[in-house]
């Protein structure tokens, strides 16, 4: 298997696992953003949608898809400040923010060192 397969499989892997956090934090249940939404020129749809909604709808999705097609992933890819900013403020306990916090830069890494 070469390396770039390699890649893609653990960043499937990661993704999967993403979705498995977000289940047991209670971060995955939600109602779909509305389409325009996903319209916004924001940050992270900062202005549209929640931090879980646009993890659940926009990363994971696309990530996904990109790994689906094995596609070329992005130069890089820093998610992982900006859940755990979203998670203090939304008041997460500290299990749940190191569990979220070590996913998302799980697929930092593996999207910017592919």
């Amino acid at each position: 298997m070469s390396d770039q397969a390699e890649v893609y499989d653990e960043l499937a892997a990661a993704l999967r696992e993403l979705e498995a956090t977000m289940r047991a934090t209670n971060l995955w249940r939600m109602e779909e953003p509305e389409a325009r939404a996903f319209n916004s020129q924001q940050p992270f749809c900062i202005d549209t949608m929640s931090m879980p909604q646009w993890l659940r709808y926009i990363f994971i999705a696309r990530l996904q898809i990109l790994v689906d097609n094995r596609a070329p992933l992005p130069a890089s890819c820093d998610v992982a400040p900006a859940v755990d900013a979203w998670l203090i403020q939304d008041g997460a306990g500290a299990q749940d923010r190191a569990l979220m916090k070590k996913v998302v830069e799980d697929i930092d890494r593996l999207v910017t060192h592919n």
